[in-house]
This record gives C-alpha cells, structure tokens and sequence, in this order.
C-alpha cells in the first residue's frame, strides 16, 4: 500500500481494501479488473448532448432526443456513404426515430412487408454496430433490451465472413419475422441506436413552465440511461411549490395562467383548483380583469373560459404580491425592499409611486387589499393558499417529478472540462463576485452557489419545519434574487408589467455577468474559481435567449462560454428566429447546432421531414479525448490504484486471498 499515509488514514484504507476483497477474492480478479480498467481508460470519451430552456414544448424535446442533434442522420450517412440514395437514407433515420409510427406508414403501400423488415433488420444492426464501436461490449449489453439482448448481441457481432455461423445468423433474423416479432424486434434497434449515439445527457435548466407539458418530458428523461439537469430559475420555482413554499404556487399558478397552461396543474398533477376559481370568480365577478388576459388562440378558446382564467389570474397575482412582500420583511438580507410596492399606491387616487416618481396605475380594483395593511391575506386568501399548499404536497405526481429533480440536478456542475450553469455567476459592476449573507455568515461565488443548493435540499427534505423555512424561502430567493445564478437580473418588475403603462418601469437590468464574460481577465478569474483549465475548458449557459435573427452569436468569449437559449419555447421564436440551440461534444469536437421549428411528429414520419439543423464547428481537437481524460476516467483512475493496492496487500499476506 501507498506509503505516505497516516495511521488513521491507513487504518480506513485497510477497511476497504477488506470491502474490496469481497468482491475481487484474488489476486487474479483483482489484476483481471484491473486490465479491463487501463483498456477502458484508452477508449474514446462517449458523445455528450447538451439542451436547454425546453419550456414544456415536449414534442420538440422528443425528435431532438430521438435524433440526437443530427448525430443519427451523420451516423447514418457515415455508415452508408456510397450503399444508400439520400432517400434511403432519410426513410430509415425516421426509422430510428418513430419505427412504429414509420411501420405503420409503409404498411398502407408496401405488397412486401417480409423483405422490408428483413431489411431494416440487417440495417439497423449493422448501424448498432458501428454507433457502439468505441464501447465496450459490456458497456453495450448493459443498454440492450432485456427481451431481446441476446439476439441483438448475437447479430452485432456477427463474422460476416465465418461459414461455421453463417446460417445461424440468417436463421435468427428469419425466425423473427416467422413468428411475428419483426416490429417489436425494429423498435428495440431503434431505441438502442438512439442509446448509444448519445453517451451522456445534459439539461442545462428550465424544463418548466409556458410550453403544454413539462411533464412528459421529465418522465421521458427518467427514463433516460444517463442524464444529469442543472437547474433552472423555472425549475427551482417549481421545486419550490413542491415543497410548500407559498410565494412559488403563487408564482407558478400566475404563469401558468398567464399562458393558458392550468391543465398541467388540474390534470396533470391531480390539484384542486376549484376554491381558487370559486373565489376568483367571486371577488373580480363584475371585473374584465384586462391587464391579465392570457395568451391564448382566441379562435379555439371559449371566451368564457378566457374570462374565467384571466380572474383566476388576477387573484393569484394579488396574493402572490403580497407573499412576497412577507418575504422581503423578514428575510432583510435578501436587499430586497425597494420590491415592497403595495404600500406605495394611493388606493383612492389609484397611483403609485416608485423612486419618487408617481404613475398612474392602470387598473385600480383591489377588493382584497386593505390600504392600511397591504400585504395581509384575507381569510379567505389565507384558506385558499393554505389548501395549495397541501394540494402541491400531496401530489404524487409532481412529488415523483421534484424528487427526480433533486437526485439528478444541482445548481452547476463541472463534467468533462465543461461549467454547465443555467444563468450565470452573480458579478459585480467591477467584476468581483457578489456576496450575500445568509445565516449569519457572508458568502460569495462558488461557495454561495454550493450554499444556496444546501439550503433548498434542507427545506425540501428536512421534516423539522423550524429547520425548513430558512431553506424555503431559499426557494423564492433564487427564482427572483439579485444574487441568484438561474435569475441572472436586479429585479423581477412583474408588478409594474401589470399595472403601470410606462415601459421604463418594466426594465430588469441583467447581471454584469452576462457582458463581462467576454472580458478574459474576469472570465480567466471564474474559471480559477471552479478550478478550471483556463486554455481547454469552457462554459455553457441557457437562460438569456439568443437572437439569432439580430446577428446575435452563441459563441462568446473566443469560444470559452457558449449560450444554448435559441428558443426552444414557441413563445421565444418570434424574438430568437429559431428554435433552439443544442451542443454536440465527442471525443474530437464540440459542435453548436442551430434548429428550425418542429412542425410535428405525423409530418415527420409522412414527410420524413426531420429538424432543420444547421452545425457550427467550435472546436475541433488534434488529439481525441479519451474516457482517462474525463470524470468518469478520474474516478476509474482511482480505481486502479486501488486494485493495485489490493493487490500488493494480497502479495504481502496482509489480507488474504478468499
């Protein structure tokens, strides 16, 4: 064993070298492992996937996975250069991405249904072969469907060439079509190639809100083989809600009122919204509550409904304000006191005035407020909030969903030489990092970002309510702080959208973060803050969507940061011009990859009509990253030694072999 180590660290390494033992019982197991890991570590590193801001818009969530960013069809056309016309080509990448759907198609026009899936078969299976070639073989089972991974892994190492098996292979693809499991047998291939074209997903935050249902797509990224999620400012307020916190339902029922997505709440997770609406219905009965019409198809919504939302929307915004001015009082290290506005309106003149100056409110019924205690709620208010909150906690569904969230999200993380972070790093005018005091103690950069995430796992997991309310309001604090990494701005002014005319007064100035990541001194700082490689690594962001269409570049920095907020959501794309950025990283190069709008899943499987992508180029390496170059190498790395050290323990008879 490693020599310079001390007693009680030799005794803790002795105890698991002693694990280790139960597992690798000799010597020979053990150096075994250990070939197997140093050839593992000269494999090149898996592709990577990184998307962001997917805002509920599942359907094109979906065909981005299923496709993998184009990395399919370049598989495809890799493969099958100068065998296949270009027709061919799309015909079976739509394969790939809805085999049953596609069957189906051809079934209406194909006399010979047997050739066609003896075809694909072969297809697909020479197309798994070469999407699985830089893994190992075990790497590969692992990703097989349980019914059928023995055929598959018969027919992917097939020896074409070997007369011995040469009717053996043919037997087992005719044997599928004979007893009718041609199609289930295609649909396994096809999940597998999109398994193994991708190595590892990254969300880079923001799977919540405005789109129709963020649902599916955190179910479909539960079932994902290798998936982590930064989180987004959407995210964490709708964590928030989950754990109770009353400004986030608050703030979460606004916005989805706000864009006619309330199913989501009521049937989709399960919550009552009846004594909300009841009361909203009440209260703004004779009010056409204009300022808070949702955003809707007019000509396929019921204007009654319509009404009925946008009073639902009214009363929510209300008690929201006035939860958030709780908030602000007794939390004064969140700076945030110049947000306390109810208290600022002349309820009788129907004005208000912020920074001295006085505007004109543009809507002045506020029957729940009383002007001399503005953020008391009713009683009702207080009913009302009160069942939310045990709704949102009782939940099933989105419980499943949040906790999903916690296991495989954090506020940033560092893999593979890249910062993944949704918004950014709080900076200051001069550069320096903001600090932010919370319990007592100042913080600042990345310790404040690792504080904040302890705070918010506290208050969604800790049962002691005393210990969970710091940590929930936590919640609130990085869905609107100034301090925030995933809010990235000095304020929030949904107030003032709502109620004031004056555009001046809906400013919220971004974080100096998002101008002075372009300055390499400062940059150079960050990256020493994570410990980075100033040189090879790099940082990739969402949050700030990037307006293609204005000449706006993704590409910041000489390519060290890169932003991938094209416009994933519908509600974007008029400002973008696009529909989203996504990031390709393989073993040589890191790819950004620019999407036209999804028109829908029918008119890609009738029209074969795939995403219109087009790829940049960021950078390419001369030499190609291996898995030793990555987490996943260090912590293999680190196994080895560790089986080394086994071993000498073996040889000296310090433990014996079993």
């Amino acid at each position: 064993m490693r020599d310079n180590l001390a007693v009680d660290d030799k005794d803790l390494k002795f105890k698991y070298l002693k694990l280790m033992s139960n597992q690798y019982k000799t010597i020979s197991e053990a150096s075994t492992e250990i070939i197997n890991l140093e050839a593992i570590l000269n494999l090149p590193k898996g592709t990577e996937h990184f998307l962001s801001d997917i805002h509920g818009e599942h359907e094109p969530f979906i065909h981005v996975l299923k496709n993998g960013s184009g990395v399919v069809r370049r598989k495809i056309d890799e493969l099958f250069t100068n065998t296949m016309r270009d027709s061919e080509k799309r015909s079976l990448a739509t394969l790939v991405y809805y085999p049953f759907s596609k069957m189906e198609m051809i079934k209406k026009t194909e006399a010979n249904m047997e050739d066609f899936y003896r075809i694909s078969i072969y297809r697909l299976v020479e197309l798994c072969k070469y999407c699985s070639s830089k893994y190992t073989r075990s790497k590969v089972r692992k990703l097989l469907p349980k019914d059928y991974a023995y055929v598959i892994e018969e027919l992917m190492h097939e020896h074409r060439k070997s007369e011995h098996k040469e009717e053996y292979y043919i037997s087992l693809v005719e044997s599928i079509i004979r007893l009718g499991q041609s199609e289930d047998f295609i649909g396994a291939l096809a999940k597998v190639i999109q398994k193994l074209v991708v190595d590892r997903l990254h969300i880079v935050g923001d799977i919540y809100d405005r789109g129709p249902r963020p649902d599916l797509i955190i179910e479909r990224l539960m079932g994902h083989h290798s998936v982590d999620i930064q989180w987004g400012n959407h995210d964490i307020l709708w964590m928030g809600a989950a754990a109770g916190e009353k400004t986030c339902i608050a703030n979460a029922l606004r916005i989805s009122s706000r864009y006619d997505n309330l199913d989501i709440i009521e049937d989709i997770y399960g919550i009552n919204l009846l004594p909300l609406a009841s009361f909203a219905i009440n209260t703004y009965r004779n009010d056409p509550c204009s300022e808070f019409q949702p955003k809707v198809d007019r000509d396929n919504t019921n204007m009654r409904e319509i009404s009925m939302i946008a009073k639902i929307h009214k009363a929510i915004s209300v008690i929201q304000f006035k939860l958030e001015g709780a908030i602000i009082n007794r939390r004064p290290e969140y700076e945030m006191s110049h947000r306390l506005l109810l208290d600022k309106v002349d309820y009788d003149k129907g004005t208000i005035v912020i920074k001295g100056k006085t505007y004109p409110l543009k809507d002045t019924n506020f029957p729940t407020i009383d002007p001399k205690d503005p953020y008391k709620l009713t009683e009702e208010e207080g009913e009302i909030i009160d069942k939310l909150v045990d709704a949102f906690m009782s939940s099933d569904k989105l419980q499943k969903h949040v906790n999903f969230l916690f296991s495989k999200g954090s506020i940033y993380l560092k893999y593979n030489g890249n910062l993944l972070i949704h918004g950014g790093l709080p900076l200051n005018d001069d550069g320096s990092f903001m600090s932010m005091e919370l319990k007592g103690q100042r913080y600042s950069g990345k310790a404040l970002l690792d504080k904040m995430e302890s705070l918010v796992r506290e208050a969604y997991y800790e049962e002691d309510e005393e210990k969970r309310s710091y940590g929930l309001d936590m919640f609130w604090y990085l869905w609107t702080g100034k301090c925030s990494s995933l809010f990235g701005k000095d304020d929030m002014t949904t107030y003032e959208r709502y109620f004031i005319e004056d555009k001046a007064t809906h400013k919220e100035n971004k974080n100096p973060y998002f101008n002075l990541r372009e300055d390499m001194t400062i940059l150079k700082k960050i990256f020493d803050e994570f410990d980075m490689d100033f040189e090879e690594d790099h940082i990739i962001n969402g949050h700030v969507p990037v307006k293609y269409k204005k000449g706006e570049s993704p590409v910041k920095a000489q390519g060290k940061v890169l932003v991938i907020d094209g416009g994933f959501s519908k509600a974007y794309q008029s400002k973008t011009g696009m529909a989203g950025y996504t990031l390709i990283y393989n073993s040589r190069t890191l790819q950004l990859v620019a999407h036209e709008p999804f028109t829908s899943k029918e008119d890609a499987v009738k029209n074969e009509r795939d995403i219109i992508s087009s790829t940049v180029l960021v950078e390419h390496k001369a030499k190609r990253r291996m898995i030793k170059d990555t987490n996943d190498g260090r912590q293999l790395l680190e196994m080895v030694e560790d089986l080394k050290d086994l071993l000498a323990a073996y040889r000296s008879g310090l433990i014996k072999e079993k």
